[in-house]
């Protein structure tokens, strides 16, 4: 079977600073990927540009900042940048296919498993999704992190085999390397701590929205539903290759983790909470290193009003995240049983379809 790759690219990469599409870039990376498909891989491509792209052409003197405006702008550069693309692909003899998404696709678990359909029958037939948010309808400030996130997302959605994120930074450094002439490269990071946050910047450029901060949050989502990452630079022609093969302008991010079952990624990463429910020390052991179910002798608190079947965040007493899950119950039952013993839970509020809070095979830890 042909290895699935996902490419990100941002605005940055793909427009002036003044706005606009540049021609010459989207040629050279559709240059990059059709060697990519050359080479036997199935390619999807994830861009960002569609308000860099239209807002000087609908009249805007500068990036528009109203979410209005910038969805006026979208609505004019996603036509242009889609056509850019199909020009530049179809001059290798490549199809490019645009798929737009939101949040609520990958939230709403039917709209998620018919996005995938849809893009394993493009691949199938060897046509290059090209895949970016719906600026035009998002609601949430254009969202998802100049659509980093949204790379993330899609490469765990097909499990690809790596998720590569271009931008214009060759990958993460102990500092600014702009403003620091002793800044080191992170050639490869093993696992994605505070101290590697910390280390991530704001926003680089006035055309993009996301910045390092951002590309870590997207490789802390793939690596986890086992997508291996590289951030950095592709700027000369067979880059992309070198990347894949593991020597590109970047930093690799590791992920020992196998591919999460769609239902897991759905939960870990696309569900959206209703609720909290606070464990104490001995349920977080279970959840975390038992592998075992959440029951009510482990509650110690609840917030929110939620329903059975409802997806709840826990956490401990200290605030932190531990994971998700789908619950088994409405909140004030749950409220009525918090503490119990499960031999006591029958006899406090009657019959009951589990008594798990939440079952093992409905959790994901996200600590």
């Amino acid at each position: 079977m042909p290895s699935r790759i996902v490419v990100k690219i941002g605005s940055s990469s793909l427009t002036s600073d003044e706005g606009g599409l540049n021609l010459e870039a989207i040629n050279f990376f559709a240059g990059e990927l059709a060697a990519l498909r050359e080479a036997g891989h199935e390619v999807l491509l994830v861009t960002s540009g569609a308000v860099a792209a239209g807002f000087r052409k609908i009249g805007y003197p500068i990036r528009p900042r109203l979410l209005h405006e910038k969805q006026a702008a979208a609505a004019v550069g996603q036509s242009l940048l889609m056509r850019s693309y199909q020009n530049a692909f179809g001059a290798r003899g490549l199809i490019a296919a645009q798929i737009l998404l939101t949040r609520t696709d990958f939230a709403n678990r039917k709209r998620m498993n018919n996005a995938s359909m849809t893009i394993d029958e493009l691949l199938k037939q060897g046509v290059i999704p090209v895949i970016n948010e719906n600026d035009t309808v998002s609601i949430d400030e254009l969202k998802f992190g100049d659509n980093d996130t949204l790379s993330a997302l899609v490469a765990n959605l097909v499990r690809a085999r790596q998720l590569i994120i271009l931008t214009d930074m060759d990958g993460l450094y102990t500092a600014d390397p702009r403003k620091s002439p002793e800044a080191v490269r992170f050639e490869e990071v093993e696992e994605i701590t505070d101290e590697i946050y910390a280390l991530a910047g704001g926003a680089g450029s006035s055309v993009g929205t996301g910045g390092m901060r951002s590309k870590i949050d997207a490789a802390k989502i793939a690596t986890r539903g086992g997508v291996p990452v590289f951030i950095g630079k592709a700027n000369e022609a067979g880059d992309l290759m070198t990347a894949l093969e593991g020597k590109g302008k970047g930093t690799y991010f590791a992920t020992h983790l196998s591919s999460l079952p769609m239902k897991k990624q759905w939960l870990g990463f696309m569900s959206s909470p209703i609720g909290r429910i606070v464990v104490d020390d001995g349920a977080q052991e279970a959840l975390l290193h038992g592998g075992h179910s959440l029951l009510p002798v482990g509650v110690k608190r609840v917030e929110g009003s939620f329903h059975a079947g409802d997806v709840v965040e826990v956490i401990n007493s200290s605030n932190e995240r531990l994971g998700r899950g789908i619950v088994n119950y409405d909140e004030d039952q749950l409220q009525t049983i918090l503490g119990l013993p499960s031999g006591d839970v029958i006899s406090a509020i009657g019959e009951v379809h589990r008594l798990e809070v939440i079952h093992r095979d409905e959790w994901i830890t996200l600590k």
